[in-house]
C-alpha cells in the first residue's frame, strides 16, 4: 500500500506543505537495503534509516527537459567540446561533442567486449538521441537520455528539487515490498506478464520487442509500484547523488569498507568517454533501476537492490534521472 497510508505523524510531510506536482510521498522509515542473491556489489544486506520525501512519479521526460533548457539556455555535457587533457588516450577525432549510443549487432557477439554494441557518436545528445538526423519529435513523454550527472543536478536545482540518494531511491523503488526481488514481487513474469521495459531476447543482438518497445518507452507504459511510481525498473538507468563505493562490511566494528569488487559499472554501459575508461580521473555516482537494455542472459539489474557506479562525465542513450523534495525542506518550490 502507499507509504502515506502507513506513516505515523513523524513521517508525514512538513505541516501545511502542499505536495509538489506529479510527485508521490514516501514515508520515512528503516528498511533493509541490498540483496545477497545476485551481484557482489549489492551485498551485504544492511539497515538504512531514511526520512520522508516526495519523489517524481516518473523519470524526467524529454518534454520536461526541453522546458528547462528553453528557460535556462542550459547546454548539456554531451553538447560541449571535450578537453583533450581529460581524455589523453582518446582518438583525437572523437574529441567532439557527442555521447554513447547503443548499436545492435546483426548477430551473436562476445559478451566480453562492450564495444561490440556501444559507440561514441558525435552529435548524439538529448535532442538527437541516436545521433545527427534523429530527433525527439513525438517522444516528449519518453525519459530524457544522454544526461550526465552534472546535467541532472542542473535540472534539479532549476526545479527546486534534488537528486535522490541511493537509499532514498531504493526505498521508493521497493514500494513497501521489503525483501522482494522486483518492484512488483518475487516473480519476474507474474502470470507471464511483462512488468517493465527490459530486453526481450538474447542480448545484445536479438531484441524480440515482446513488450512493444525497441528502446525507451513513454513513461507510465507499465504498471506503477505500490507507491504510485512508474519506471522504477527498466526503461532508463537513473542517477543518484551518492558516490559509488562498496557497502560497509557486515558486522564491522570500525566501519571498514568491504573488499573492492570488479563490478564498478553497468555491463550495459560503454566506456566513460571516447577512448579508454577514465579510471580515477572522474568520480563515480550510483545509478539505479536498470534499463531497456537489461536482459537476464547478461544484466539482471532491473531490481531495486541493483546498483552500479558510473563516471560523472558519462552520458548514454539509456541513462536518465528523476528528482525528489525532502520533507526537511522548509520552503518548497512548486514544480514548473
Amino acid at each position: 500500500m502507499p507509504a502515506s497510508s502507513t506513516a505515523d505523524s513523524s513521517s508525514e510531510p512538513v505541516h501545511g506543505a502542499t505536495a509538489p506536482q506529479n510527485m508521490a510521498w514516501v514515508a520515512g522509515r528503516r528498511f533493509q537495503m541490498g540483496c545477497e542473491r545476485f551481484y557482489p556489489e549489492e551485498q551485504p544486506l544492511h539497515d538504512e534509516d531514511v526520512e520522508g520525501f516526495w519523489i517524481d512519479r516518473h523519470p524526467v521526460t524529454v518534454r520536461d527537459f526541453r522546458r528547462f533548457v528553453a528557460d535556462s539556455d542550459y547546454v548539456t555535457v554531451a553538447e560541449r567540446p571535450l578537453a583533450p587533457g581529460d581524455y589523453p588516450d582518446a582518438d583525437p577525432e572523437l574529441l567532439v561533442p557527442g555521447s554513447l549510443v547503443f548499436q545492435q549487432p546483426p548477430g551473436p557477439v562476445s559478451l566480453e567486449d562492450y564495444r561490440a554494441w556501444w559507440a561514441y557518436v558525435p552529435g548524439a545528445c538529448w535532442r538527437h538521441p541516436l545521433g545527427p538526423g534523429s530527433e525527439t519529435r513525438g517522444r516528449g513523454r519518453h525519459p530524457v537520455v544522454h544526461i550526465a550527472y552534472e546535467d541532472a543536478c542542473a535540472y534539479a536545482e532549476w526545479a527546486g528539487k534534488s537528486l535522490p540518494g541511493e537509499a532514498e531511491w531504493e526505498l521508493a523503488a521497493r514500494g513497501g515490498l521489503d525483501g522482494k526481488l522486483f518492484t512488483w514481487g518475487d516473480e519476474e513474469l507474474p502470470g507471464g506478464r511483462l512488468m517493465a521495459n527490459t530486453w526481450q531476447g538474447r542480448f545484445p543482438w536479438q531484441n524480440l520487442g515482446a513488450n512493444g518497445h525497441l528502446g525507451t518507452s513513454p513513461v507510465g507504459s507499465f504498471a506503477s509500484n505500490d507507491y504510485g511510481l512508474f519506471d522504477m525498473a527498466g526503461n532508463v538507468w537513473e542517477w543518484t547523488s551518492d558516490l559509488y563505493a562498496p557497502y560497509a562490511a557486515a558486522g564491522g566494528e570500525d566501519g571498514a569498507s568491504a573488499a573492492p569488487h570488479e563490478a564498478t559499472r553497468s555491463p550495459c554501459c560503454g566506456p566513460a568517454e571516447p577512448g579508454e575508461p577514465a579510471g580515477e580521473r572522474f568520480p563515480r555516482r550510483v545509478i539505479k533501476g536498470g534499463s531497456h537494455l537489461c536482459a537476464p542472459n547478461y544484466c539482471l539489474r532491473f531490481r531495486p537492490a541493483a546498483r552500479q557506479g558510473e563516471t560523472v562525465d558519462t552520458s548514454t542513450s539509456h541513462i536518465g534521472f528523476r528528482c525528489i523534495v525532502r520533507a526537511a525542506q522548509r520552503r518548497l518550490t512548486p514544480a514548473r
